[in-house]
């Protein structure tokens, strides 16, 4: 979700929508760079620059089928660093995957 998503949603001000994001402060897709959060971007700062309403994460599940919105909150975690894993490039296993997940145990049978 990029500023604009965030300023849009602001101004229109859906009653239902409650958005969370959990921040590691990491691009992990491509390195693990930090992100503007990890520099001190303030992220429910942002949100309610854009028209929401900021929550306190021991608040956020109670509001979300009660309190009226937009609502946000940022929730941190711990960047952790897990290895790449990549799927399978081979033809035949990819058939075989495939056949499976269509056919079920019958596509082993066959």
């Amino acid at each position: 979700m990029g500023l604009g998503a965030l300023a849009t949603i602001g101004v229109q001000k859906p009653a239902n929508l409650t958005v969370v994001v959990i921040d590691n402060e990491r691009y992990g897709e491509t390195g693990m760079q930090p992100t503007h959060t990890a520099h001190g971007v303030d992220l429910n700062g942002v949100a309610q620059a854009c028209g929401f309403n900021v929550l306190e994460f021991e608040k956020v599940k109670s509001a979300i089928h009660s309190a009226k919105g937009p609502n946000f909150c940022a929730v941190k975690v711990r960047a952790e660093k897990i290895p790449l894993v990549l799927p399978p490039r081979e033809g035949a296993l990819l058939k075989a995957r495939f056949r499976r997940a269509l056919l079920g145990a019958k596509a082993d049978a066959e």
